[in-house]
């Protein structure tokens, strides 16, 4: 009897790729697959090369799932319930869907790009995972794969310059894959995450790769083409990489006489072609910079992926790695301490003729008297408070900070509305020295996995997309027309400063209690990362971005006076040379 013989496997994402390479070697070992993605043609290939791989004398089956995309409630939640309805039992979840998200800097991203990579790798995992309970029964496996370019761990920060939304989604799964551990153990559920490392993949090669090289050429400007023209002729020109030479040339034809404006075509062909050959020389010396971090140099193959998530599931081994976020890249990546506890002291600095713009999503009275602490810290030092307060904070939290600072309730998850209030109080009050961001803290919930949608992803919007929202708007006004022309950011300064989720206070907090606040917690902390590192080592600024988590492990008071030191910290010289841009401040560890 094969290992995985009368089990079934649903694997999101497995019409190509790792995802079809798992459902084969299930197929291998006498499971029956189910498979799942949003295009139907694929799928369809995918199951005749699936049914082809059954065992002799194995009564194994493949059922397709079309149009079902992770991200998409109605279409999840029809297909769990369509196997409720044939009282199928899924033994195993493998949650493998994921897209390569926009690649470029954070200054440049499209929010609705962001929050759709949010909504696929992160809530495509939550929801996948809460809709699957419906289907299975104890000791079913929940296994989600993450990326080795992420948060591997909470003190362990991998920046992935030009992939801010993906590394706080993953960050942010691999979080949820520890807190899924301690919520549905009373259901016999295991729950696993692994982040298998590079793997050969058409997305590396001919997507993520070549798309960061653009970037970078975007970012500086090529020859005699400025930033925007970059852009424009990189959509052209990297579709061509991989083709033949005659299709190359042709390609590149076309493109220099549709985007010639009055320039010499024959000049202007030669350009594109030394920009296209510059990107495949980048995109080259990046997979090679990578792959000399490994060992032997070699990337793992899909089936090699597959085979490591098969051995997840195994019982025994399931059982002993229960909650474990396994590390299975292999990478050598050394890594900067962007993790602190406190700040380093600085002398405290004059804000006279400053201001400091606030935007709060208050959940408690703690919070808006954090508020005031920090306020009055900036006023009582010469500076000028604004407080912008979210639509969703409290009515009287809202009239608490309303009557104590110039305030206005506003929709700060709109990212317009953040840009005119800005700008409001950049011309009403003054030149804006920084920006203080409070996520609030996490409403108290008993599990997040009997959330509804609703309530999950208004969590996703207050503790990652709104905070996002807040700092690209923040850098735009810092940098107005820096996502056109990225050169503008060159040696400017300007500070963000993100605070929150708490830690829980008290004697008696629970593992399930903290590892809830870590999902969210796990998002901030490498989309922190990455930006600095695209502010710093590719726009040369002095921006700044710091997230600032008050609380301990311990379930110690939070203190606002070291929220302070660290602002004070923050809009210094000092701060643009630290490799540290979160700091748990009420740490001792």
């Amino acid at each position: 009897m094969l290992k995985f013989q009368n089990k079934i496997a649903l694997i999101t994402g497995s019409g190509t790729g790792i995802g079809k390479a798992i459902a084969t070697k299930f197929i291998e070992e006498g499971a029956s697959v189910i498979i799942l993605g949003r295009r139907k043609e694929p799928l369809e290939e995918a199951a005749k090369e699936l049914k082809a791989s059954i065992p002799q004398g194995v009564n194994s089956s493949v059922r397709i799932f079309a149009g079902v995309d992770v991200a998409d409630e109605t279409a999840m939640n029809n297909m769990f319930d369509t196997l409720k309805t044939e009282n199928v039992t899924v033994d195993y979840i493998i949650n493998n869907a994921g897209v390569s998200g926009p690649v470029t800097c954070f200054a440049n991203a499209s929010l609705e790009e962001f929050k759709s990579t949010i909504g696929i790798h992160l809530t495509g995992t939550f929801w996948g995972s809460v809709q699957a309970l419906k289907v299975m029964k104890e000791e079913g496996k929940i296994i989600t794969i993450s990326t080795f370019f992420t948060e591997e761990r909470p003190l362990e920060q991998r920046p992935y310059r030009f992939r801010s939304p993906y590394t706080a989604a993953q960050g942010a799964k691999n979080r949820l894959a520890e807190l899924m551990s301690w919520e549905l153990t009373d259901k016999g559920i295991i729950s696993i995450a692994t982040n298998p490392g590079p793997v050969h993949s058409d997305r590396i090669y001919k997507t993520v790769y070549p798309k960061a090289a653009a970037e970078f050429m975007r970012v500086s400007g090529f020859e005699d083409l400025v930033p925007t023209e970059v852009d424009a002729a990189n959509r052209e020109l990297l579709p061509l990489l991989g083709e033949d030479e005659n299709t190359v040339k042709e390609g590149i034809s076309k493109a220099a006489q549709k985007l010639a404006n009055g320039k010499d075509i024959s000049k202007l062909t030669e350009t594109f072609t030394n920009l296209l050959n510059k990107i495949q020389s980048i995109a080259e010396k990046v997979q090679n910079n990578t792959s000399h971090m490994i060992a032997n140099r070699e990337f793992l193959s899909q089936g090699q992926v597959a085979e490591s998530v098969l051995n997840l599931c195994d019982d025994e081994i399931a059982k002993i790695l229960n909650g474990k976020v396994i590390p299975g890249d292999r990478v050598f990546y050394p890594v900067k301490p962007h993790i602190g506890t406190t700040t380093p002291g600085v002398h405290q600095p004059d804000f006279t003729g400053k201001t400091v713009v606030f935007t709060i999503d208050a959940t408690d009275k703690t919070d808006a008297q954090r508020v005031e602490f920090l306020a009055q810290h900036i006023e009582k030092n010469g500076g000028k408070v604004a407080c912008f307060i979210s639509q969703s904070t409290p009515t009287e939290l809202q009239e608490y900070i309303s009557g104590k600072f110039h305030s206005h309730v506003v929709d700060i998850k709109n990212p317009d509305e953040v840009a005119k209030w800005l700008n409001t109080a950049k011309t009403n009050i003054g030149e804006i020295l920084g920006v203080i961001h409070i996520t609030g803290k996490l409403p108290e919930i008993s599990k997040l996995t009997e959330l509804s949608r609703a309530k999950w992803e208004e969590l996703t919007d207050k503790f990652i997309s709104t905070p996002a929202t807040v700092a690209q708007r923040t850098l735009e006004q810092f940098v107005p027309g820096g996502s056109n022309d990225p050169r503008l950011y060159k040696d400017v300064k300007g500070a963000i400063m993100i605070i929150g989720p708490d830690l829980p206070i008290g004697k008696k907090v629970t593992g399930t209690q903290r590892a809830q606040v870590e999902v969210f917690r796990g998002a901030l902390r490498p989309f922190t990362t990455t930006v600095n590192q695209e502010l710093s080592d590719v726009l040369s600024s002095k921006i700044r971005i710091f997230t600032i988590f008050p609380g301990s492990v311990t379930g110690t008071e939070p203190n606002n006076q070291r929220i302070a030191d660290a602002f004070n910290f923050l809009v210094s010289d000092n701060s643009a040379s630290s490799s540290e841009v979160t700091f748990c401040v009420d740490e001792v560890r």
